[in-house]
């Protein structure tokens, strides 16, 4: 009885105070933007291109993300796997080019997904830095696999 009555009272009261404080924040949101929108119009700022230049460097990055993928799906996963299961312990290692071309590989998946990660994060200059290295590294890649 009673103390059932209690904890539920309680989660009540928690539940009350969650609305409370959400309704707080939701204004405080309201009123800063409300702030920042007097901002603009002041200084004639538009944030519209800004906001298109945000989607026009994230289109950007989705293609080289795909690009990337497709450059990457020539087996070198699979290769990988075979070293981490101790193959590459065996004298009789794989042709070395291919093993410079898997590292290769792995070395842009990992700076891809780093570029990825800074972009959502909105730190647009690191995520183009990246993208420029990734750039130069698939230039490379592709030497490598012409070369055979």
């Amino acid at each position: 009885g009673r103390a059932a009555r209690n904890v539920s009272g309680e989660v009540h009261m928690y539940a009350d105070n969650m609305t409370d404080s959400m309704n707080e924040a939701i204004s405080e949101t309201m009123r800063r933007r409300e702030i920042q929108i007097a901002y603009n119009k002041d200084r004639g700022i538009d944030p519209q291109p800004l906001r298109k230049k945000i989607s026009d460097v994230t289109d950007m990055l989705a293609r080289e993300q795909v690009d990337t993928q497709t450059l990457l799906e020539g087996g070198y996963r699979k290769e990988k796997s075979a070293r981490d299961r101790g193959a590459a312990a065996t004298p009789a290692v794989s042709n070395p080019g291919q093993r410079a071309e898997a590292e290769l590989a792995e070395l842009i998946e990992e700076l891809s997904a780093q570029m990825m990660t800074a972009a959502q994060h909105l730190q647009f200059e690191v995520a183009a830095r990246l993208r420029d290295e990734i750039e130069d590294l698939k230039k490379e890649l592709r030497a490598m696999k012409r070369a055979h």
